[in-house]
């Protein structure tokens, strides 16, 4: 058991019976009125958020997550399927992949996050290398400052590119904001 004020961002809490991801956590304390943590908080099984205000000496039941390495294998509708070392298959829900989708591909290295012994979440690498299927070319003299044009890759998936990058060449992305990092 955690009280408010030691809980930080990062940490799983449950609220009622609802096991929520704190996002962000402020303590602030007043001169008249009771010291109180702000929370902004994400439910791990519906994935809706929510920010509540506690007294900073509430309770919290914190909770410990199982992660593990596993690697994305395939697509059988609705869920995907991805396989750990000991060749043990785990089935996550479309629901679940939330931004993941426009980067999978097989073999991508991952980490699968479990409540109760149900995969929740998946977590991919920061960045990945991806060849560009289709992008305009670039026209001649459009260069006053930063300029870029839209690239898809394979997923389907469309991000921003600078004007120097070609159909078939490979470009890192980062997978937490969707951006072009560089060419590979």
């Amino acid at each position: 058991m955690k009280i408010a004020q030691e809980v930080r961002a990062g940490n799983v809490i449950m609220v009622g019976k609802d096991p929520m991801v704190v996002q962000k956590a402020e303590f602030s304390k007043s001169g008249r009125n009771a010291s109180v943590v702000k929370m902004k908080l994400r439910n791990l099984l519906s994935s809706g958020g929510t920010e509540s205000v506690y007294r900073a000496d509430e309770k919290f039941e914190t909770i410990q997550l199982d992660k593990k390495e596993v690697t994305y294998s395939y697509f059988a509708d609705p869920m995907y399927v991805f396989m750990d070392a000991e060749f043990n298959q785990y089935d996550v829900e479309k629901d679940n992949m939330q931004d993941a989708l426009p980067y999978l591909e097989d073999g991508l290295a991952c980490e699968l996050t479990f409540y109760e012994g149900r995969a929740i979440a998946i977590e991919l690498p920061n960045s990945v290398v991806r060849e560009v299927t289709y992008t305009e070319p670039a026209v001649k003299g459009d260069t006053s400052g930063k300029v870029t044009k839209p690239a898809r890759i394979a997923s389907g998936f469309e991000v921003a590119v600078p004007l120097f990058v070609g159909t078939g060449d490979q470009i890192e992305i980062d997978t937490r904001t969707g951006e072009y990092k560089r060419r590979v």
